[in-house]
């Protein structure tokens, strides 16, 4: 079925882009959900599952809430205010929502699975306002262990994609933006085409403009949003996502070029936190003592190269998005360097 959205002047001058925490909060859920995870995730899958089920998370509200299939709360996903959203400022969002809206949503979530609501949803069917902020809890503890220790990489890959779809934008116009968007989406010069879609989308039901909001847990779907006065929210796969959790070079001679620079156990460090991990794991790894690895890691997240982040007893550190720079330009530097050295054939 074929969604049509009316376009009007005044829409395409209020379309824009927006990263949501909040939206790759719900759609990373719901490749959880699927059974088998699509294998462009399974290896982020296979790291976070078992944080996840330790904390209970795999079965409380908010894994209740994102079905493998059909309606995601509305509620959760609200209009990002700016291009560049925090957690915190749509939580508190969520936390200020109407308990009319909640019941809308949760009613459809119930009419979906045979006319009975979860019983993980049936206290915040019955005390919005009351359960809410057991809820938004619920999405914190869920960012730490799933999200935060990646986040970096999967803002580089969003903030990348905003970044291309604008400059294509300049450059060919906004027809040319929207249609390369997906190949579900169209546009026609006077209303935007959303193949599979099951309802149709009028003006009169939806706000003005449009809010395109790339996501890395989306694919391969493109997801929408309508609930007035907010401006329908298309939420697309990004660029570059097949690449996402693949694993970064990191080869002896790269990582020997920054040790000159950091030291040989903390470069070690650095390439061995291409994925998040523990100090024991990490210790594990490298052959080097815990507290070594400990004094190591302090340093590296004090100069903003990794960061903590808490899963359950254990700490995981992380690169951050200047640790995955500098790791990625000492390899680029390092190439480059090699090539130059090679004689001629």
């Amino acid at each position: 079925m074929r969604t049509e959205l009316q376009f009007s002047t005044h829409d395409l001058a209020l379309t824009r882009f927006a990263v949501s925490p909040m939206q790759e909060v719900v759609t990373s859920l719901r490749a959880l959900a699927h059974s088998p995870v699509p294998a462009l995730h399974r290896r982020w899958a296979g790291q976070v599952r078992a944080r996840l089920a330790a904390a209970g998370l795999d079965r409380g509200r908010l894994a209740a809430m994102v079905p493998p299939h059909g309606h995601l709360p509305d509620f959760l996903n609200p209009a990002p205010a700016g291009c560049s959203t925090t957690l915190a400022e749509e939580l508190a969002t969520i936390t200020a929502t109407g308990s009319e809206q909640v019941r809308a949503d949760l009613d459809i979530l119930a009419a979906e699975a045979g006319g009975r609501l979860p019983a993980a949803l049936v206290p915040l069917h019955r005390d919005p306002a009351g359960q809410l902020p057991r809820l938004t809890a619920e999405i914190e503890a869920y960012w730490e262990l799933a999200l935060a220790p990646y986040w970096a990489r999967i803002r580089a890959l969003l903030a990348a994609d905003v970044f291309h779809r604008s400059r294509q934008a300049a450059e060919h116009g906004t027809a040319r933006m929207l249609n390369e968007l997906h190949g579900t989406v169209r546009w026609d010069g006077t209303a935007l085409l959303l193949e599979q879609r099951h309802c149709a989308v009028t003006r009169l039901t939806a706000g003005a403009g449009l809010l395109l909001v790339p996501s890395a847990f989306a694919w391969p779907r493109v997801l929408t949003r309508v609930l007035p006065p907010d401006p329908p929210q298309l939420v697309y796969p990004a660029r570059g996502t097949a690449a996402l959790w693949e694993e970064r070079p990191g080869s002896a001679a790269r990582t020997d070029a920054l040790a000159a620079v950091l030291g040989r156990s903390r470069a070690q460090l650095l390439a061995e936190l291409d994925s998040p991990a523990s100090t024991t794991e990490l210790a594990r790894r490298t052959g080097l003592s815990p507290a070594a690895v400990s004094q190591h890691l302090t340093a590296l997240r004090a100069a903003g190269l990794t960061s903590a982040h808490r899963a359950g007893h254990a700490v995981l550190s992380a690169r951050t998005a200047v640790g995955d720079s500098l790791f990625d330009l000492n390899g680029q530097t390092f190439d480059r360097a090699t090539s130059a050295e090679r004689p001629a054939p």
